[in-house]
């Protein structure tokens, strides 16, 4: 059995991945989802650290035939270091406007300067480094429901998660990776995937789509493993 690990990116939690799911459940796939903790000065690292935790349970469990770690937005940067800490054990991974480098990325690193000086900002309003949560219509859901639902949901993003810098040794770079891409853009995400060498496929959908195009985004989370599967056996 196929199993996608899903991972959140910052500001929210598992709880994004509940409209998607149940698409990919019908598939006949399994999904993990697991919480990236947000409460105090954590960084990036400790982020993977958590994800790992979800690689080695999905790989201990038996119904597990290939694992898709998938990343969005901040989440990324996580999922690339965890499959490189865990090469033998992620089949295929999948950035949804994910932020995405070399060895040394970071989010401060790839975002343009006035993304950086208004996160530095917004995170100097708080006492214990946090970053307040933008508003839902700065992820692209301007639906007055889901816009509430969202609101209520997203927690302050710690600022060190978007200063540590990703530490790759390179085995992360012999795991298949595809970019998917939303359309409008909000940043170059096509940029980062084609940079890393992954293969890029255009969403149309704002950066949370898979609030707002769950269903979509489940197919062309589908599609995109069972191309790269079927390349693999070509390639054998």
């Amino acid at each position: 059995m196929t199993t996608f690990v899903l991972v959140h990116g910052a500001w929210h939690g598992p709880w994004a991945w509940d409209r998607l799911t149940p698409f990919l459940h019908r598939a006949g796939v399994r999904t993990i989802t697991p919480a990236l903790t947000l409460e105090g000065d954590i960084g990036l690292h400790a982020h993977v650290e958590e994800v790992l935790t979800a690689l080695d349970a999905a790989a201990d469990d038996t119904l597990t035939d290939d694992l898709v770690l998938v990343g969005h937005s901040y989440a990324g940067l996580v999922v690339r270091q965890a499959a490189d800490l865990r090469p033998g054990l992620v089949d295929h991974v999948i950035l949804v406007d994910g932020w995405a480098g070399d060895d040394g990325a970071s989010m401060f690193g790839l975002a343009p300067e006035p993304f950086v000086h208004a996160i530095q900002a917004a995170a100097g309003t708080s006492v214990d480094n946090q970053i307040p949560a933008p508003a839902p219509a700065m992820f692209g859901v301007t639906d007055p429901g889901d816009a509430r639902w969202l609101s209520a949901r997203m927690r302050p993003q710690p600022l060190r998660t978007f200063t540590e810098k990703t530490r790759l040794s390179g085995a992360v770079d012999r795991i298949p990776g595809t970019g998917v891409y939303c359309r409008p853009q909000t940043y170059a995400f096509d940029q980062f995937a084609a940079t890393i060498g992954y293969r890029t496929i255009v969403l149309d959908g704002p950066h949370d789509v898979m609030l707002t195009h769950p269903q979509a985004l489940a197919r062309v989370l589908l599609e995109a493993h069972t191309f790269q599967f079927n390349n693999e056996k070509r390639q054998d």
